[in-house]
């Protein structure tokens, strides 16, 4: 049986004002960039089913999908009621997606349980009582309370440890969110997590290793696009952040920068090339810390791989959004399959939120 987050979404986050400065400057704004905003809400909203993504190939609830199209509305501030729909669904379904309950085991899920509570205070809900549930006591129960790795969420699982950066962002954002004693020494740990080039690495050191930065293990920087700017998103959301939260969102937002194609684009990694994923992310969390210049650039490359309404082998697809452009192509060719219609969805639901760029008039000096 594979390990439950096998199965779910790429992790996405939502973000929100910042403190650090941003400085008008004449950027003149892009005809028409409601309409693709418009489009891509809509198309999102209509793949859930009472709130709920489901995998048709597969056969599965994908909770974690939901979350991520959820977030992906809120940060574009359409379909409230769609959200709530899937505020409702997820209270329903917080055991089945936080915990190994659905299998017969008492495993609990950090990565899961941080993203769920970060979604729950990001749309308004009550943390602590999420379906009966008190996401806030169980999320606390998986951070390590021992050195080295005070700080450090941790699965609780017979399939072993899968705690990632990701999840310590959310984790960090829910936790600054609701006063926990605990969101002191989780973000302190998100922040080892950066390396000395500015990039956030995905996996944690050994967690008997003495040294948990990492610049101890830096990982691999070509995958650093996507966590970057989903922990960038995240600290994004933190009310009043400290200098070492701005100093690293600082550091984090030039490495990023630092990475676009001429084109716009971003990669997520040498297999991976570029793609709506990355550049979705990447454009998302830049506009948000107020670089709109280059978040419009970034916008401007996802919106070339938006189905429109002359696309017509896609029909009703209109709005959704391609992984690359080979697939908008096969796309536009085939339809969106059933086997294809996850990727279109992961795609849409991460990139979806940087076509708010095109509208921004406001940049970063």
């Amino acid at each position: 049986m594979k390990h439950p987050l096998t199965r779910g979404a790429a992790l996405v986050a939502g973000a929100a004002a910042t403190t650090l400065a941003v400085v008008a400057t004449a950027t003149p704004a892009v005809a028409g960039p409601a309409d693709k905003q418009q489009a891509a809400a809509g198309w999102l909203a209509g793949q859930l089913d009472g709130g709920v993504a489901v995998n048709e190939q597969y056969e599965f609830n994908d909770y974690g999908l939901s979350i991520d199209t959820g977030l992906a509305l809120r940060a574009q501030g359409l379909k409230a009621r769609k959200v709530s729909k899937i505020s409702a669904a997820m209270a329903e379904a917080v055991d089945s997606y936080t915990t190994g309950a659905d299998f017969g085991s008492d495993d609990v899920y950090a990565g899961a349980t941080a993203k769920l509570a970060s979604f729950v205070t990001r749309t308004g809900g009550d943390p602590v009582d999420v379906g009966g549930v008190d996401l806030v006591e169980r999320l606390e129960g998986l951070v390590s309370t021992e050195a080295p790795t005070t700080g450090r969420l941790q699965d609780r699982s017979s399939f072993g440890d899968y705690a990632n950066t990701i999840g310590q962002a959310f984790a960090a954002q829910a936790l600054e969110a609701v006063g926990s004693e605990q969101a002191a020494p989780v973000t302190s740990y998100l922040l080892q997590q950066q390396c000395e080039a500015g990039y956030f690495r995905l996996s944690f050191s050994p967690a008997a290793a003495p040294d948990q930065g990492c610049d101890a293990a830096p990982g691999d920087p070509d995958q650093g696009a996507d966590v970057t700017a989903l922990v960038v998103l995240n600290l994004l959301e933190i009310d009043d952040p400290s200098a070492e939260v701005v100093a690293a969102v600082d550091d984090a937002t030039a490495w990023l920068v630092a990475q676009q194609s001429d084109g716009g684009a971003f990669g997520g990694g040498a297999d991976a090339g570029v793609n709506s994923n990355s550049t979705g992310l990447a454009g998302w969390a830049l506009g948000e810390a107020g670089m709109c210049g280059k978040a419009q650039q970034a916008a401007r490359w996802v919106k070339k791989q938006q189905a429109g309404a002359r696309d017509k082998a896609l029909g009703v697809e209109k709005g959704a959004i391609a992984y690359d452009r080979a697939a908008f192509l096969t796309g536009k060719k085939e339809g969106i399959t059933e086997q294809t219609r996850d990727q279109w969805h992961r795609a849409t639901a991460q990139a979806a939120p940087a076509l708010e760029n095109l509208r921004k008039v406001e940049c970063k000096a």
